[in-house]
C-alpha cells in the first residue's frame, strides 16, 4: 500500500502537481514511517512549493532516519538555501559530499550555496555602498527566471551568456562590464521585471528573433527514442527529484522482455516489409512469447498469414487478439483493426453469398469500435459483393421462360397482379431478357402504373435497341399521358430498325393527329389547359420558354413579321417553335 501512494506521489511530482505529490506522500509516510525515501520526496515537494520551512523538517528527518545517504543532505541543503540560511546550505552541501564525493547534485547545490553565502557577505560588509541590484541575481531564483521568460530562454544554451551571468553573480557590480552586451540587458529586464528597449538606434525597426520553436511532441507510439538528455546551463540547479521507487527483480525482468519483444516486433516489420513472410511470422510470434499484453503482435502476425493466403490462421489470430484485447482493455482502434482483418480473411474465403455474411457482421462490429473509412469502404464492397452472388446464384434463363410464359398466360386472363408477379420472377431468374420488362410494361399500363411501365420499357430498348416492342410499350405510355411529342419520337426511333411495323405506324398516326388538333385550337377548354399545364412541367419546355433569343422571337411572330420570316429559315428556331405548337403553348391560327 504505501508503494502504491509512493509511485502515485511520484507521478503526481513527475505531472508537476505539488499539492497532489505531498498529499500522496504524506500517506505513504503514515503507511510506512520509517521509510526515509518517503521524507526525501515530500522535501522535494514541498521545496517545488516554495514551503521551505516543512522541506527542511523533512530533510532533518531523512537524514536522521538515513545519515549514510547523501541525498538526504542533498534535501536538507535545498531547503536551508530556499530559507536563505547559507552557512548551514554550505555545511549540508559539504557533509554530503563527504559521503558521496563525485555526486554532481550536491557539488552544484554546494556552488550555488557558496554564492549566495558570498553576495550576502558583500551585501553586509563590503567596503563601497551594497550594489542596489544584488537581489536580482540571487541563486537559483536567477536562472528559473531567466529560463521561464521566452525571451531569455534561448541564451541559456550560449555558453558566453551563461559565463557572464554566472560573473554577474558572483558579484553583482560587474554587471558594469557587460552593459553593452544586448543579452545581459534582455536578462537584466527580466530580472528586475521592467521592461526595457534593448535594441541600437540602427536596429529600431529589426525584429528580435525567436527562439527555434520545439517541435511537435509525438504520440508515445510514434515517439523516437532519447538519445542524449539536455544539460542544464552552469550555475543553474534543476528541480530536486523524487527518489525512484524501487524495481523488484520480477519488474525488471518483465520491462527487458518487453523491450527484447519490442525489438522481434521491429525485425518482423522489416521482413514483412521485405516479403520475407516466414522470417516475419517467427519475429511476431516471439514477441508475443515474450510479452503478451501487447495485442498489436497478434495482429501484425494476423497480417502476415493474410498474405500468404492461411486465412484460417489469420482469422485465429485475430479472434485471439480481440479476445485479449478486451481483457487488458487496449484501445479500441487496436480490437477494431483486428475485427477488420479478419472480416478480409473471411471476404477472401466466400465463395457463395452466404459467406458474406459473416464478414459483414465482424465488419459491422469493426466500425462499432472505431468507424474507421478503411473498413467502412470494405463493408460496402461486401455487401456489393454478396448481392451481385445472389443474383449469379439466382440466375437460371430456364425457369425465367417458365416465369415468363406463366405470366403471359395470367396477362391473356387480364389477371395483371398475378402476371407482374410472374414476370418480377422471370427477371430475377434473367434480369437481361428484354422480353420481360417489355410485357411488364404491359401490364403496368393497363393497372395504370404509368410511371412503373415507362421505365420497364426504357430498360427493354436498353437491354435491346432494336426490339420494336420496347418503343411501343414506351410510346404508348407516353400518348397515354398525354406527351404526344414525346411518343411521336419514340415511334419514330422505333421505325428506324423497324421500318414496317404496324404498331409503330399507328402510333406515329395517333400522335399526329394529336398534335394536329392542339395546333388548329380543336381541344375543348379544359383539354387546352389541361395540356398547357402539363406541358409547363416538362424541363425542356421551361428551357425553351425562358431563354431570351426564343422570347425575342415570340415577339417578332406577333408584331414584326418581316424578323418572323427570317427566323422561319433557322431550323433550330423552328424545330422549338414546332414544340411548343405541339405542347399547346403556341397556336397557328
Amino acid at each position: 500500500m504505501a508503494d502504491e501512494a509512493k509511485a502515485k506521489g511520484n507521478s503526481a511530482f513527475a505531472a508537476g502537481n505539488f499539492s497532489d505529490a505531498v498529499r500522496h506522500f504524506t500517506e505513504a509516510i503514515n503507511l510506512s514511517p520509517a521509510n526515509h525515501v518517503l521524507y526525501s520526496n515530500r522535501s522535494a515537494a514541498y521545496a517545488s512549493l516554495n514551503n521551505f520551512s516543512e522541506a527542511l523538517t523533512d530533510a532533518e528527518k531523512t537524514v536522521e532516519l538515513k545519515p549514510d545517504w547523501s541525498k538526504g543532505y542533498s534535501r536538507l541543503g535545498a531547503a536551508q538555501l530556499g530559507l536563505k540560511n547559507y552557512n548551514d546550505a554550505v555545511l549540508a552541501y559539504k557533509k554530503g559530499l563527504e559521503i558521496d564525493p563525485n555526486n554532481e547534485v550536491l557539488k552544484s547545490g554546494l556552488a550555488d550555496a557558496q554564492s549566495a553565502q558570498a553576495r550576502a557577505r558583500f551585501r553586509g560588509s563590503g567596503p563601497g555602498p551594497a550594489s542596489p541590484f544584488g537581489n536580482a541575481f540571487s541563486g537559483p531564483e536567477m536562472w528559473a527566471k531567466l529560463t521561464s521568460d521566452p525571451r531569455t530562454r534561448a541564451y541559456l544554451q550560449q555558453p558566453d551568456f551563461v559565463r557572464m551571468m554566472q560573473d554577474i553573480q558572483k558579484n553583482p557590480n560587474n554587471l558594469n562590464l557587460y552593459l553593452n552586451d544586448q543579452r545581459v540587458m534582455q536578462a537584466f529586464g527580466v530580472l528586475l521585471e521592467v521592461k526595457l528597449d534593448t535594441r541600437a538606434p540602427e536596429e529600431e525597426d529589426a525584429e528580435m528573433p525567436e527562439a527555434k520553436a520545439s517541435p511537435e511532441r509525438k504520440r508515445p507510439a510514434e515517439s523516437e527514442p532519447v538519445k542524449e538528455e539536455k544539460r542544464a546551463a552552469p550555475g543553474f540547479r534543476t528541480e530536486p527529484q523524487p527518489e525512484p521507487m524501487e524495481v523488484s527483480e520480477e519488474e525488471k525482468e518483465m520491462k527487458e522482455r518487453k523491450g527484447l519483444a519490442q525489438k522481434e516486433k521491429e525485425a518482423g516489420n522489416a521482413a514483412y516489409k521485405k516479403k520475407d513472410f516466414e522470417t516475419a511470422i517467427q519475429h511476431y510470434s516471439k514477441a508475443i512469447e515474450l510479452d503478451d499484453e501487447d495485442i498489436s503482435f497478434i495482429t501484425n502476425r494476423a497480417a502476415v498469414y493474410l498474405e500468404m493466403g492461411k486465412y484460417e490462421d489469420c482469422m485465429k489470430d485475430c479472434d485471439k487478439a480481440v479476445e485479449r484485447g478486451r481483457e487488458l482493455r487496449s484501445d479500441y482502434r487496436m480490437i477494431a483493426r483486428a475485427l477488420t482483418r479478419k472480416g478480409t480473411a473471411l471476404v477472401k474465403m466466400a465463395k457463395t453469398s452466404k459467406d458474406y455474411e459473416p464478414a459483414i457482421e465482424t465488419f459491422q462490429k469493426a466500425l462499432t469500435e472505431h468507424r474507421n473509412p478503411d473498413t467502412l469502404k470494405k463493408l460496402n464492397d461486401a455487401e456489393k459483393a454478396k448481392k451481385e452472388l445472389e443474383q449469379q446464384e439466382y440466375y437460371d434463363p430456364q425457369i425465367a421462360d417458365e416465369e415468363r410464359e406463366k405470366g403471359n398466360q395470367f396477362f391473356k386472363e387480364q389477371k395483371y397482379p398475378d402476371a407482374v408477379k410472374h414476370y418480377t420472377e422471370s427477371l430475377r431468374r434473367n434480369p437481361k431478357d428484354p422480353r420481360a420488362y417489355s410485357n411488364r410494361a404491359a401490364c403496368y399500363t393497363k393497372l395504370g402504373a404509368l410511371p412503373e411501365g415507362l421505365k420497364d420499357a426504357e430498360k427493354c430498348i436498353e437491354l435491346d435497341p432494336t426490339f420494336a416492342k420496347g418503343y411501343t410499350r414506351k410510346g404508348a405510355i407516353q400518348f397515354f399521358m398525354k406527351e404526344y411529342e414525346k411518343a411521336l419520337e419514340t415511334y419514330q426511333e422505333g421505325l428506324k430498325h423497324d421500318a414496317q411495323n404496324q404498331e409503330l405506324l399507328d402510333g406515329v398516326r395517333r400522335c399526329v393527329e394529336q398534335i394536329n388538333k392542339a395546333s388548329r385550337g380543336d381541344l375543348t377548354p379544359e383539354e387546352f389547359k389541361e395540356r398547357q399545364a402539363k406541358a409547363m412541367q416538362d424541363p425542356e419546355i421551361q428551357n425553351i420558354l425562358t431563354d431570351p433569343v426564343m422570347r425575342q422571337v415570340l415577339v417578332d411572330f406577333q408584331e414584326n413579321p418581316k424578323s418572323a420570316q427570317e427566323h422561319m429559315k433557322n431550323p433550330l428556331v423552328m424545330n422549338k417553335i414546332q414544340k411548343l405548337v405541339s405542347a399547346g403553348i403556341v397556336q397557328v391560327k
